[in-house]
């Protein structure tokens, strides 16, 4: 399995992002021009971890974005459902507690976290709906959830030059820097079907979350989205 397809079928994701966990953070950095390192800056502040808080980092890959969380004494879990991500992550951070896990059936107890954020993976879940509410039940009453997404560019010129750079650009310089380019076929597939800033928030609001807000980075090339469990 190369690359997944856009129904994201648990197995096929797994497998496709196994296959690039080498060289899937520096691949990231050159893709997106070293944007990555802005936004997770922006995640780690709107998480606003502090000491002794429990946070869950979903979809962490192996383990980077984690990072910024640990340095405020939080206790994180970074979870993932990609073993080969998961074991790179060990190599290079041998101390973080990693946690093998679906987003759709999260191995944790009702009302456990202070603060549940995801990067980059909300995408690639199966079921979107189900993901945001398994993160509401494994979220402390009063706790928050922080989704940091690819969305879509608010101004109209600039969303017709970055949807060129996705489907012709993109590939190539994968091709040149990653170990699965395929994969970043999918990437750029997957960003261009998923929903609008609007849309997503509305799925966080079904899914029990309240004060529901986003904001957009880059243009809205990414989106931060933000939302609290009712006490």
């Amino acid at each position: 399995m190369t690359r997944a397809s856009l129904d994201k079928q648990p197995h096929e994701v797994a497998s496709m992002f196994d296959g690039v966990a080498a060289n899937y953070d520096l691949t990231n950095d050159v893709l997106s021009l070293g944007q990555d390192r802005r936004w997770r800056k922006e995640v780690a502040k709107a998480v606003d971890a502090r000491p002794a808080q429990k946070i869950l980092d979903l979809a962490a890959g192996t383990g980077t974005s984690s990072l910024p969380f640990t340095r405020t004494g939080a206790y994180v879990v970074p979870c993932d459902f990609s073993l080969g991500m998961l074991s790179e992550g060990k190599k290079r951070h041998p101390w973080l507690p990693l946690t093998a896990g679906d987003a759709t059936k999260l191995p944790f107890q009702d009302d456990v976290f202070d603060a549940v954020t995801i990067s980059f993976g909300l995408r690639n879940v199966h079921d979107t709906d189900q993901a945001l509410r398994e993160l509401y039940r494994v979220t402390k009453p009063g706790g928050r959830v922080v989704i940091c997404e690819f969305s879509h560019p608010t101004w109209a010129p600039f969303r017709t030059v970055y949807e060129e750079y996705l489907m012709r650009a993109l590939p190539p310089v994968a091709r040149a820097v990653s170990s699965n380019p395929d994969a970043y076929v999918y990437l750029a597939e997957s960003i261009q079907s998923w929903p609008e800033q609007a849309g997503l928030a509305g799925l966080l609001q079904k899914a029990g979350w309240s004060k529901v807000a986003w904001r957009n980075l880059s243009g809205g090339i990414v989106a931060l989205h933000r939302g609290t469990k009712p006490q």
